[in-house]
């Protein structure tokens, strides 16, 4: 990346750290903050999760304070926000202790109402789409490679921090702020409630795909056929893949499966001695699960010589052990892969367009966000829920 782009990136933070100064600097710093919070004419309010109970169905909706406004910051009228397995781990604290009160949401997809001075990709009218990140130094060596998904300062679009200490919130509202950097043009060719499930749960199985040899030749396979399984498989077919394969511990979705383009289904509860048949079978493993109870070495038993098994569901537990010799035997690789980019959302955004790529939805009113995230937890989706701000889109229509 240019050294132009460092400069950019230079110049952003020190934006941040000088409003930082200001309000550390003010005899009254409230006094900014009314100013910012007024300076609008709506409200930031939304589905808070108070406590690790939340999670039950117990979310309130209520007003709070969103982060400072800084000229590098777009404003986003939501329309729609996805419904990811990363809201409910952070609802009920199952990665750590989450920032309370906390919106979740990070799927979000709708309109830009306000746009900072700083901001050139984005005007106000436009479709935009914010993922699970929204915030990161930008300076520093991932940043200016662009890997800010890997960035030690990444802030999540929810319950994470900013440089100046305001807090993050995410989609399950009706307005979200956030650092242009991390929104996204949403092409025209896509729907709204289509895009926003892409913008994390999309990208998440898109970037392990792309990035170790998906295509023509190469034998996939996808554990898992929920959320993030169900996009593995559409992307996988539309690169041209030889076979997609989906492990499952079921034949339940095996119909739908294949309705999605999958060539093969192994149910590993079902089908006996699944392991053994399909051993050295897959270049590339792309699992989902977030169950510390896989049967991972088996997993592994399905890769063929310099194959690579590439975790993205991430268990509140440890993933089980298993024998190196898995590995050492074949001269396989494990690793893993953590969302994606601004450029790797736009790039897998238009690749949908191009592909005519439709992803399965049920839309849930943002009204009833309690019971679908306990719904969602129970395992109902089929296969992404995606929540509808439906004054906000009544309001798009007229």
């Amino acid at each position: 990346m240019s050294t132009t782009i460092k400069e950019s990136a230079s110049a952003a933070t020190d934006r941040i750290l000088s409003l930082t100064a200001q309000l550390k600097g003010s005899s009254n710093p409230a006094d900014h903050q009314q100013k910012a919070k007024m300076a609008v004419p709506y409200k930031f309010q939304g589905w808070m999760g108070l406590d690790k109970d939340c999670a039950d169905g117990k979310m309130v909706w209520q007003e709070y304070e969103p982060k400072t406004w800084t000229e590098d910051d777009v404003d986003i009228k939501i329309q729609y926000c996805g419904i990811c397995g990363s809201d409910i781990h952070t609802l009920r604290s199952g990665w750590g202790p989450s920032l309370y009160p906390c919106c979740v949401g990070h799927e979000i997809a709708g309109t830009a109402v306000k746009v900072g001075e700083n901001v050139k990709h984005i005007k106000v009218g436009d479709r935009v789409g914010v993922g699970a990140q929204s915030g990161a130094c930008l300076d520093c060596e991932d940043c200016i490679e662009g890997r800010e998904n890997y960035c030690t300062k990444m802030v999540g679009t929810y319950s994470g921090k900013y440089p100046d200490g305001s807090k993050s919130y995410g989609g399950y509202a009706d307005y979200c702020r956030a650092p242009a950097h991390f929104a996204v043009k949403i092409p025209d060719g896509l729907k709204l409630a289509e895009a926003a499930p892409m913008l994390c749960g999309g990208v998440t199985v898109w970037n392990p795909l792309v990035n170790n040899g998906a295509g023509p030749g190469k034998r996939i396979g996808v554990v898992g056929l929920g959320g993030l399984g169900h996009f593995a498989v559409l992307w996988a077919k539309a690169l041209g893949c030889d076979e997609v394969v989906v492990i499952s511990r079921t034949n339940g979705k095996k119909v739908d499966a294949v309705r999605m383009g999958a060539t093969k289904y192994i149910a590993t509860e079902e089908d006996e001695g699944w392991h053994k048949k399909n051993a050295r079978s897959l270049d590339l493993i792309v699992s989902t699960v977030s169950s510390p109870k896989m049967p991972l070495a088996r997993y592994l038993q399905l890769l063929r010589p310099n194959g690579q098994f590439i975790q993205v569901g991430a268990p509140e537990d440890n993933i089980p052990a298993f024998n190196a010799f898995s590995l050492i035997a074949k001269g396989c690789k494990m690793g893993g892969s953590c969302i994606g980019t601004p450029a790797d959302i736009t790039e897998m955004l238009n690749f949908a367009v191009e592909k005519n790529i439709h992803p399965i939805i049920q839309e849930r009113p943002l009204s009833n966000a309690n019971q679908a995230i306990v719904e969602m937890d129970q395992g109902h989706a089929r296969y992404r829920y995606v929540l509808v701000n439906e004054k906000h889109v009544e309001e798009a229509r007229a």
